[in-house]
């Protein structure tokens, strides 16, 4: 398996043990449409949330939240409401960046709420 892969996967499986541990209920993980894929969907108890997972060794090229430019947001945006119309949802719906860096054998997670 390629290690970007690998490192991404990871940050994945970290990221959905953090949204288990502050008791958010994980909907879906991969959840693709032609448009593209959303990392994890989430309920936080309010509302379903839509998790952007970046996860970075270093911070060499910037940091993961640096990865969500304009366009990114958009089509995160997109896919958000792509998936609430498949899935039946109305509401609110929101879309949260999880950051994770890589620190001794770890990671360091931040979870950026309402991104975009």
């Amino acid at each position: 398996m390629n290690a970007n892969i690998s490192l991404g996967r990871r940050g994945e499986d970290a990221a959905v043990g953090y949204l288990d541990r502050i008791g958010w209920t994980v909907l879906a993980r991969n959840w693709r449409c032609r448009e593209g894929e959303i990392d994890i969907v989430a309920h936080d108890g309010r509302r379903h949330v839509v998790c952007e997972v970046k996860t970075r060794s270093s911070t060499a090229y910037g940091g993961p939240l640096e990865a969500i430019n304009a366009g990114k947001a958009a089509r995160l945006r997109r896919l958000a409401w792509r998936w609430a119309a498949a899935h039946g949802v109305r509401g609110e719906l929101r879309v949260d960046v999880i950051g994770l860096l890589t620190v001794d054998g770890g990671f360091l997670l931040e979870h950026h709420r309402e991104v975009c």
